[in-house]
């Protein structure tokens, strides 16, 4: 352990070691202190935390608890037990890592959703499907599945290493001996330090069967053994949309994306509509958030044909969508499959521990489906040999024994004259060595032998025992001679199992493997109800829509908040938000919320940065803002926009191009200098007069048509030519005499600007003085009126 900081003679920091020096110490540079223990703190997360092993398929939490479990008798013939008991003994003997984290393992091997073939049979609320978490683990029972059991139904016949626990007071297993493929079968989930691992369950017959296969014909290649396990089955059902080639290159390269779906199945028709039901959802989704998410797109009236959704899963999934009685159910799939979870993707990413040159320690490794396979089947080779050889000296010790009772039954009353004769066991042992020459386990033996085995038929018995176990012990050194044999004996045991799930209806496979070629293309368009609203947004940023607005001073806003802008427009048709920072985030009107309360924030739709706000929106529907599309992209659209910044610079620029909804992060139109903030963007035709006013009292007119248009992204040109500590208010494109800008002063009084008192000059200059003393405080703002009806 590092006990003092201190700097080497070149200005490095240093630590000072324990193990070296004269004082027991030796100084090592903190960039090596740092790397050895980050690299120790990453070597123990992968080998001893997060990465299953590829022999067993477990991490070793996993294995602990199910060797807890066996070794203190909680077998799946057995009672439940209490899940705190079994968490207590496991962290108090095997993973002092916290209760919770391995009552979290425990739960997960006992939920059928999580694991393809279940290792823990629980008793009590495991969770559910919805997202519940399991109860707490002083009420919840549990003892191991039967399938479990094959995991470690060799554990005691030395058939794998053993190391010391963490306090080195026990022993536990490196690996456990399994029998089933676990890996492929259950999967695995882990994040390490630079490395994760997200194998996908798969159906336990197929694995099966193709162990048979590539135990028969070691040659196959990864398309072959995909012909009888075609790819992932995963506990919940789902539709799996990848192609044959897709899936090979999924398996041969050891990750890639396997997408799945949910299911869905006709139901009954009504006078109210017909319904479909949804059958399977994709694994580790859910379902709650699934049902909440369809719930708000009825909500939001994004999809009409789609009247409601009721929940009614059981045991299995049963998610019932009601629809109109015209509606296409393979359209409104088409629609939930791109907008909600109901498709998804699981990324595959084969990476495990696999044996290395230490018994204790694997390294990780990202396999192909070939490599999984044969490591598991090397693996049950030497779990089978070493199962065997300790079978035989067992029965080598066991014929020693009965030999040293056939060499003396015919003495038995010489025997008893010895025993009685002596002082004790071990004369009466040492005298019995002596005269018929035997060993002391032998000996031993016959000094335990029970008075009721004196009987002179016991003799056959003991002759009988010698002849089997003499039998056994040869059939199993010509096992040990012939390796070809003792493949004959895995592949036995492998059918054997495949045999016990495929006659269990509960591991047939459920995912179902089908590409969707056939699927209906549809467009966002196709779901929306074509009619006319009016969006209204706030100076604080809130936004909604309305069908009809006829006074704006009613309009429902939050307490100092303000009506900035109110746009009419099909439900169809996109709407586009400019912000002070040169953004613009464009949707469509359908996507605004409908409600007549306050409405929602836009940074709940798009990512406005901190301190950017909305300064104009402008509807984009034809019958609003007009022909926005240029015959040249170098020359104006009959319609295009104008804006100005506070540093006095301005620009024109299509808005052709902010037609398609952006993302959240929307789309530049403006490059901003210093901290300059755009002041508004107005929709313009070209021969209105731009009328722009300063803080310093300065105003400037001039016609549009001097701004120059650009094609993208600018700063633009400049507008008015500010003096040091100036900055823009405002401005308007005024179309006639009658309109005015309005500004506040400094002295509470209010001036008008328009083209009737002041000449309309060119751009860029320092502009006209309004008033010779005091300044400008802000531009006053024109009473907004309800738009005028769509034509």
């Amino acid at each position: 352990m590092a006990k003092r900081r201190g700097r080497s003679g070149e200005g490095e920091p240093t630590f000072w070691d324990a193990g070296g020096g004269a004082g027991g110490e030796e100084p090592v540079a903190l960039q090596e202190a740092a790397r050895s223990r980050y690299l120790n703190y990453a070597l123990s997360v992968i080998t001893s935390r997060a990465l299953p092993d590829v022999r067993d398929g477990l991490k070793p939490v996993q294995r602990r608890i199910l060797y807890t479990m066996g070794i203190g008798g909680i077998r799946s013939d057995g009672k439940h037990r209490k899940c705190a008991k079994v968490v207590g003994d496991v962290m108090g003997s095997f993973h002092p890592h916290g209760d919770m984290a391995i009552y979290e393992a425990l739960v997960r091997m006992a939920q059928p959703f999580s694991l393809r073939v279940p290792l823990v049979d629980g008793s009590g609320n495991f969770g559910s499907l919805d997202g519940d978490g399991a109860a707490a683990m002083r009420y919840t029972e549990c003892r191991l599945a039967v399938e479990a059991e094959g995991l470690l139904e060799e554990i005691g016949q030395k058939t794998v290493d053993f190391r010391p626990n963490y306090d080195g007071t026990r022993e536990e297993p490196v690996v456990l001996p399994a029998r089933l493929p676990n890996l492929l079968i259950n999967g695995s989930t882990g994040i390490a330090v630079g490395m994760a691992t997200n194998i996908p369950p798969h159906n336990p017959v197929e694995v099966c069967e193709t162990l048979l296969r590539l135990l028969k014909s070691p040659g196959l290649t990864n398309r072959q053994l995909l012909s009888s396990m075609p790819g992932p089955d995963f506990p919940t059902g789902g539709q799996i949309l990848n192609t044959a080639e897709e899936l090979l290159a999924i398996y041969e390269g050891g990750s890639g994306a396997v997408r799945l779906r949910g299911t869905w199945e006709e139901g009954r028709r009504g006078r109210a509509g017909k319904t479909a039901i949804i059958t399977s959802i994709p694994y580790a989704l859910n379902k709650a958030t699934l049902v909440e998410r369809i719930a708000e797109i009825i909500a939001g009236k994004k999809l009409p044909p789609l009247l409601d959704v009721r929940d009614l899963s059981a045991d299995d999934v049963r998610i019932e969508l009601l629809l109109k009685s015209d509606a296409d159910e393979q359209m409104v799939f088409a629609y939930l499959y791109r907008n909600t979870p109901l498709q998804q993707n699981f990324n595959v990413n084969l990476t495990c521990l696999v044996p290395a040159g230490t018994a204790d320690v694997g390294r990780p490794e990202r396999c192909d489906l070939k490599s999984v396979l044969h490591y598991f089947l090397a693996f049950r080779l030497e779990v089978v040999t070493r199962r065997l050889e300790n079978e035989l000296e067992g029965l080598r010790r066991r014929i020693h024994v009965l030999d040293g009772f056939a060499k003396v039954f015919d003495a038995l009353d010489e025997i008893l004259a010895i025993i009685r004769g002596s002082d004790g066991k071990q004369d009466a042992a040492a005298r019995i060595v002596a005269r018929f020459r035997l060993d002391a386990e032998q000996t031993d033996a016959i000094l335990e032998l029970k008075l009721y085995r004196l009987a002179r038929l016991e003799i056959h018995v003991v002759l009988d025992e010698r002849k089997r176990k003499r039998a056994r012990a040869k059939e199993i050194e010509g096992l040990l001679g012939d390796e070809d044999a003792r493949w004959g004996l895995v592949g036995s045991e492998i059918a054997a199992l495949r045999d016990h799930y495929r006659g269990k209806p509960e591991f047939a496979r459920r995912s179902v493997i089908e590409s969707a070629a056939d699927e209906p293309e549809f467009k966002a368009e196709d779901f929306i109800v074509d009619e006319d609203n009016v969006v209204l947004v706030t100076r604080d940023g809130w936004v909604k829509r309305q069908k009809e607005v006829k006074d704006l001073g009613k309009t429902k806003v939050r307490e100092g908040d303000r009506i900035l802008a109110a746009e009419p427009g099909s439900t169809k048709e996109p709407i586009v938000f400019f912000s002070s920072q040169g953004s613009a985030y464009t949707c469509r009107i359908a996507d605004i919320p409908a409600t007549t309360g306050h409405g929602d924030p836009i940074q709940t739709r798009f990512a406005l940065k901190d301190g950017e706000r909305i300064v104009a929106a402008l509807s984009l529907d034809p019958r609003r803002i007009g022909a926005i599309a240029s015959a040249s992209p170098d020359e104006p659209a009959p319609v295009h926009a104008f804006a100005a910044t506070s540093d006095g610079y301005c620009l024109r620029f299509s808005l052709a191009s902010f037609v398609e909804p952006s993302t959240r992060n929307g789309r530049r139109f403006a490059r901003l200098g210093g901290v300059a903030e755009v002041l508004g963007v107005t929709a313009v035709r070209g021969d209105e007069t731009i009328i722009a006013a300063s803080r310093n009292a300065r105003a400037i007119l001039c016609p549009v048509s001097e701004v120059r248009f650009t094609t993208g992204a600018a700063r633009g040109v400049l507008l008015m030519k500010l003096a040091t500590g100036d900055a823009l208010l405002g401005y308007i494109a005024s179309r006639g005499e009658r309109d005015l800008l309005v500004v506040a002063t400094n002295r509470d009084a209010e001036k008008t600007i328009s083209t009737t008192k002041y000449g309309v000059t060119g751009r860029g200059g320092k502009g006209r003085e309004i008033q010779k003393t005091g300044t400008f405080e802000r531009i006053v703002e024109r009473e907004l009126l309800p738009p005028d009806p769509l034509t």
